[in-house]
């Protein structure tokens, strides 16, 4: 996929946000305590029909370039889009399976803190479908890293520029986001990831 056709999606993929009211302006307050001039929620994108196809469609290629066959992320955020990079990669013609890292772990059954297709040593790609400070997708980086996995790349919907990408990159994994808050607090296409990213 080229970088025009990708920004293209990643408008298509805002102006639904804002068709979902899964993002609103306004004055809100975070889960963190912070202020925000506007509100986000990603699970209104990831239960879409259309906002997963877009979704799929730009980090089904950025995994099938980077070699990547297990896509997940912590629980709740994780969930919906599983289904949806699987079955885009399938009727491409790759198997990409999923998993999702709970909060903690069981204490019942297997006892297990990561569910789904995962196994020491494989290269996998990690994901919130929002970026923030970075808890709680930091934490389960750590979960899977004691796997252990090898984490490749991390994905998101938005990276709200709050320190979260910056943590990652401390740990020297890159980020792929497709939308970005600007320093006015308005949220915009990330194209200069876009650009780097697709070419």
């Amino acid at each position: 996929m080229h970088s025009t056709k990708a920004i293209a999606k990643a408008e298509r993929l805002l102006e639904r946000a804002l068709e979902l009211e899964a993002l609103r302006y306004g004055d809100f307050t975070l889960t963190s305590g912070a202020k925000s001039s506007y509100y986000f929620d990603g699970r209104l994108l990831t239960t879409d029909g259309e906002s997963v196809g877009i979704i799929a469609d730009l980090f089904v290629d950025i995994l099938i370039r980077r070699g990547i066959y297990r896509f997940g992320g912590p629980a709740v955020a994780a969930v919906p889009i599983i289904g949806g990079i699987a079955l885009s990669a399938y009727t491409k013609g790759h198997d990409i399976k999923g998993y999702f890292v709970r909060s903690e772990q069981k204490q019942h059954g297997m006892g297990k803190q990561i569910e789904g297709h995962i196994n020491p040593g494989d290269r996998v790609a990690i994901w919130d479908d929002t970026i923030s400070t970075g808890g709680s997708l930091l934490n389960a980086v750590d979960a899977v890293a004691e796997l252990p996995a090898d984490i490749d790349v991390a994905l998101c919907i938005l990276d709200r520029n709050q320190g979260g990408g910056d943590k990652l990159r401390d740990r020297s994994l890159p980020l792929f986001s497709i939308l970005r808050s600007s320093s006015d607090g308005r949220v915009e296409v990330d194209t200069a990831t876009l650009q780097s990213w697709f070419g």
